[in-house]
């Protein structure tokens, strides 16, 4: 198995994707990579929306400045919420 660009080696590929060959699921791979990334820019841009609660020790802050990427981690490792999969079949369908 080729090991998966830019994401933990738990990532497991969607039935269609593992039967359609090597090929595809490195551009899967990318595209989920591309997915987490735009997800840790949106689960940043979250977090500023909500309201500080005070400074809190530094350890706090460090644990809130964490918490976006992992959020996106987390999303990513569990099959993202669907567009690596949109991405792969409209560039799939483009070399048509």
């Amino acid at each position: 198995m080729i090991p998966p660009v830019g994401l933990s080696a738990g990532v497991t590929l969607p039935p269609e994707i593992r039967a359609a060959g090597t090929d595809v699921q490195e551009e899967y791979r990318t595209a989920l990579a591309f997915e987490r990334v735009l997800l840790g820019q949106l689960t940043k841009a979250m977090q500023t929306t909500v309201a500080p609660e005070g400074e809190g020790s530094a350890a706090t802050k460090a644990y809130k400045d964490m918490l976006p990427d992992t959020m996106a981690d987390a999303l990513a490792a569990g099959g993202g919420i669907g567009l690596a999969s949109d991405l792969v079949r409209a560039l799939r369908t483009d070399r048509s």
